[in-house]
């Protein structure tokens, strides 16, 4: 009954009225056990008083309990959070003592509370430890791509790299989201050239594919504002049989829309058909560039492009509606507005 009460309190985010109710515990001769003392301990570090965590993982001993693996990583992201990184690192040690072995999640906790402080010698001194572990705490990839992002957002791109080296030389290979953060730092550094150089090292181990890799180059080059280059880098994508990702497609052929591009954007598109990859590009593009196309008089384009929106179901987006049949009437393509009614594309 009194775990019923404890849980809801915790649903309730009520971490003083659960203290109460584990205080009255005794009072009804219910020992607590660790779970017990969990759900308090829980709510007290989502709360960030861990001043009453540390009384509760000291009351926890007096009465002949230890405290659980769940308890002490809880505990220490809690410290982490709040800052107080000796604290949690002590609780660190006293597991060893207790010999509760520390797992990769109560290390990375740690790891990732010396990033947050900005103490970057203590999380690499961390992660040599995790490195020599053998019993569960050796870092994974979360663990190294954790650190990855924590270098590069504070613009310590050298470092960054050197956990990838690192990373590789242990036999474990980074994931999409470990190098889309390096090589967004890469070009937010304006070092393109390292960019497609970790590109071509990490095609060749075959972690991320060269889809993903090139992709995320375009996007970061586009968030720049590095227009011509990722212009460049598309076409040769395209030229050599390399998919664009959709985010890729689609943030670029918008772009060239505004910037009145609109038959290099469906130049684009009409490439990627070829080499099969248009499912990817979101539905709203098709609208933007349908309306680009009419706007300019291209209407052998946007002939074709109704065409291939008819055979693939997509429908022209409420919100370009208005300027579409504008742009039509402004300039006297009644066949084409005809066109356009009849192929029932239209919301």
């Amino acid at each position: 009954m009194f775990k019923v009460i404890l849980n809801l309190c915790r649903e309730a985010k009520l971490a003083n009225e659960a203290l109460g109710v584990f205080r009255k515990m005794r009072e009804f001769g219910c020992r607590p056990d660790t779970t017990s003392f969990n759900i308090v301990i829980r709510m007290f570090c989502e709360k960030g008083d861990m001043d009453v965590v540390l009384v509760l993982i000291k009351e926890m001993a007096l009465i002949g309990i230890y405290p659980d693996m769940i308890t002490y990583i809880v505990s220490i992201k809690g410290f982490c959070e709040v800052g107080r990184l000796e604290d949690a690192s002590g609780l660190v040690k006293v597991m060893r003592d207790q010999g509760c072995v520390p797992n990769v999640v109560a290390y990375s906790a740690l790891l990732d509370g010396f990033c947050k402080i900005g103490d970057f010698d203590k999380a690499l001194e961390l992660l040599g430890e995790m490195e020599k572990e053998e019993n569960g705490g050796m870092p994974n990839v979360v663990t190294y791509t954790s650190l990855i992002q924590n270098f590069c957002d504070n613009g310590r791109t050298v470092e960054a790299l050197a956990v990838l080296d690192r990373m590789g030389s242990r036999g474990c290979f980074p994931n999409r989201v470990a190098i889309c953060t390096l090589i967004k730092r890469l070009c937010s550094d304006d070092n393109i050239e390292e960019a497609h150089k970790l590109i071509v090292k990490v095609v060749a181990n075959g972690s991320v594919s060269r889809n993903e890799c090139y992709s995320c180059l375009v996007v970061s080059l586009l968030r720049n504002k590095n227009m011509n280059e990722a212009n460049e880098l598309f076409r040769w994508m395209l030229k050599n049989q390399i998919k664009p990702d959709g985010l890729a497609s689609s943030i670029l052929i918008k772009q060239l829309c505004l910037d009145g591009q609109i038959l290099e954007g469906f130049e684009y598109y009409d490439e990627m058909e070829k080499i099969d990859c248009l499912p990817s590009i979101d539905s709203n593009i098709y609208s933007i560039l349908l309306v680009g196309l009419c706007q300019h008089g291209y209407s052998v384009e946007a002939v074709r492009l109704i065409n291939a929106m008819v055979k693939r179901k997509i429908k022209v987006k409420a919100s370009y509606t208005d300027s579409l049949i504008k742009s039509l009437q402004n300039s006297g393509e009644k066949e084409l507005a005809l066109h356009l009614k009849s192929a029932g594309i239209m919301l």
